[in-house]
């Protein structure tokens, strides 16, 4: 079976940029992001925020659930696979464990919180109520990475390096290469 790795970390810290390019170094490379699969839902959808509620957690694991037996089928079939998905301090890796169990390499992209913001107001420009929302859950969830224990969690601090240095490390940690 092909490589499967989970990319995690807050808001605009690279998950998504990461993992495309990850995915891309093999033959075979497939990118789930789980976002895409949240958004799916067309009607009764729950947006994670400061006030999460049940139902937002339902759709979070069906989404996650969903992400790895989808990664899981590709991965049979040859294809390397990086899933990228946002930090809920709740249970970072709810959803997962019970599909793709505890081989399945967990990568925290973490960043500065400095670079993190940089790449926010880079990514998404001009003012807004929004970006300051996105702003306030980038330091909360910062935080609360910070107080994880991240038992089990490949860190990756890209703080100062390009997206390929990124991989290159993620690769070297993970003994995973193309």
């Amino acid at each position: 079976m092909a490589p499967i790795f989970l990319v995690m970390g807050t808001p605009a810290c690279g998950k998504s940029t990461v993992s495309r390019a990850l995915a891309s170094r093999f033959k075979l490379g497939l990118h789930i992001p789980v976002d895409h699969l949240r958004h799916m839902v067309v009607a009764g959808l729950k947006e994670p925020g400061f006030d999460m509620t049940e139902e937002t957690f339902t759709q979070f694991r069906l989404a996650r659930e969903t992400a790895s037996y989808m990664a899981r089928h590709y991965a049979q079939a040859g294809f390397a696979v990086a899933i990228d998905d946002f930090w809920m301090p709740q249970g970072p890796d709810m959803g997962y464990q019970s599909v793709l169990g505890p081989a399945t390499p967990k990568i925290l992209l973490l960043p500065s919180l400095e670079a993190t913001l940089q790449r926010l107001y880079t990514r998404n420009p001009g003012e807004g109520s929004f970006k300051k929302y996105l702003e306030q859950g980038v330091r909360y969830l910062f935080d609360e990475i910070q107080q994880h224990p991240k038992t089990g969690w490949l860190v990756v601090d890209s703080s100062n390096l390009t997206v390929e240095q990124t991989v290159d490390q993620i690769l070297e940690l993970t003994q995973a290469g193309p």
